[in-house]
């Protein structure tokens, strides 16, 4: 226990005595964090967007312009009744619509309650029963003057799946150049203190100290200063995703009928993500500075 008390202690120092270069260590790893963590509420809100409106592959949905009556609404559906490849074909009040997200929502139904208006427009449903002809139906119903857009689910997903992979891709790439960066900006900074003590680390060798007991302040150094940027990192991105959510969280359910992930489950995820990725960085660089001294 004194061992473990003297490495933190010693740990502390340490980060104080060269504070400026800390600091760098600190927000080098916090920036790294920052940007993936763009990357990672790109992927999770697109894979969620995809997965809720696969369902609707089968159909296509006109969204009705303010203003357009239920009369009108019930002449575009008499119309497309007699169309090829249509099973079925229904009206949808926005209300309706609102009811179908808290369907799907289940015990994250009480989230919607924070939007300030109903945002989803009045539709009209077509169920195809030929996906064949679904392409023609939605050139079509593109045709009336009361429809403001139509959403054919099949192109959509196809194309947040492409939008999806690429971001990955992209997230992969950053990572590791990032990665690497914060380890050398860590390396480099525990270097400093390794080269402040190397007498004392000499005596403390001669006298029979172990190379874990020696290394054993400056890994903690690495792993302390891993999770501060940890820490500042998800608090950082859990204040700006909060932020996204009430500038575009109505924008995203009227575009693709589907709100934006919690802040609840992001933080959660990040919490792990960012602590063992803060944690991995600091040890790698704490050992990779003290290799050259102990290896002796």
């Amino acid at each position: 226990m004194k061992s473990f008390f003297y490495t933190l202690k010693q740990a502390f120092l340490q980060i104080f005595r060269n504070k400026a270069m800390s600091l760098a260590s600190i927000f080098a790893i916090m920036a790294m964090l920052l940007i993936l963590s763009i990357f990672f509420i790109l992927v999770i809100n697109i894979n969620t967007a995809a997965q809720a409106i696969q369902q609707d592959y089968d159909s296509i949905e006109l969204f009705l312009k303010d203003g357009t009556s239920e009369e009108q609404a019930h002449e575009i559906i008499a119309d497309f009744e007699k169309e090829k490849g249509v099973e079925d074909v229904y009206y949808k009040t926005k209300a309706d619509a609102m009811a179908d997200f808290r369907t799907r929502w289940g015990d994250n139904a009480y989230l919607l309650d924070s939007l300030s208006e109903n945002p989803l427009p009045d539709s009209v449903v077509i169920l195809i029963s030929d996906l064949e002809q679904a392409s023609d139906l939605a050139k079509d119903a593109a045709t009336y003057d009361s429809v403001e857009d139509v959403k054919f689910y099949k192109d959509t997903v196809d194309k947040l799946l492409k939008a999806t992979h690429f971001i990955q891709i992209a997230a992969v790439v950053v990572m590791v150049f990032l990665i690497i960066v914060s380890v050398v900006v860590v390396t480099n900074t525990i270097k400093l203190t390794v080269v402040n003590r190397s007498n004392e680390i000499s005596i403390m060798k001669y006298v029979g100290a172990t190379n874990w007991f020696i290394r054993g302040p400056f890994l903690a150094e690495g792993i302390i200063i891993g999770m501060i940027s940890a820490g500042i990192s998800i608090g950082l991105s859990a204040v700006i995703y909060k932020q996204l959510i009430e500038v575009l969280g109505d924008q995203m359910v009227s575009m693709l009928s589907v709100p934006m992930v919690p802040v609840d489950f992001l933080v959660l995820n990040f919490l792990w993500i960012f602590l063992a990725l803060g944690i991995s960085i600091g040890a790698c660089g704490s050992i990779i500075s003290m290799r050259k001294f102990l290896d002796k």
